[in-house]
């Protein structure tokens, strides 16, 4: 008697690998990209012709009312968390276009005061 053996099927090719390859893309893309934090009011930047971009780490936020804020710290007790800021870096400023020139300049005295030296006005390209 001859029996005759059942026909091989075709190996499908795993999905595996390409899954496992996924998920380690996402990882690294996770890993190395920087997630920042939303600013703490809404700020329209005044336009300007800036030839380089301000960079820095420390931002301090003024709002359209006038409103500070540094981080988590809001108001006044901002004054106190910038006397801890290093000489060498620069406070950059994120004003809204509404803000008074006046109001700005006000400003200054009572960061110099705190210890700050170098501050930075951002602004959006043309």
């Amino acid at each position: 008697m001859i029996l005759d053996r059942p026909a091989k099927r075709p190996a499908r090719e795993s999905i595996v690998p390409m899954i496992n390859v996924v998920f380690l893309l996402l990882i690294f893309f996770l890993m190395t990209a920087q997630i920042a934090p939303p600013d703490p009011f809404e700020i329209t930047l005044p336009a300007a012709d800036a030839e380089t971009p301000a960079e820095g780490q420390h931002i301090l936020y003024v709002s359209a009312d006038g409103d500070l804020a540094y981080g988590d710290i809001k108001g006044d007790a901002i004054f106190a968390a910038l006397g801890a800021l290093d000489a060498t870096e620069p406070l950059l400023i994120r004003a809204d276009k509404s803000v008074e020139a006046a109001r700005l300049a006000a400003l200054l005295p009572r960061l110099t005061a705190a210890g700050v030296q170098r501050v930075k006005l951002l602004s959006l390209s043309r």
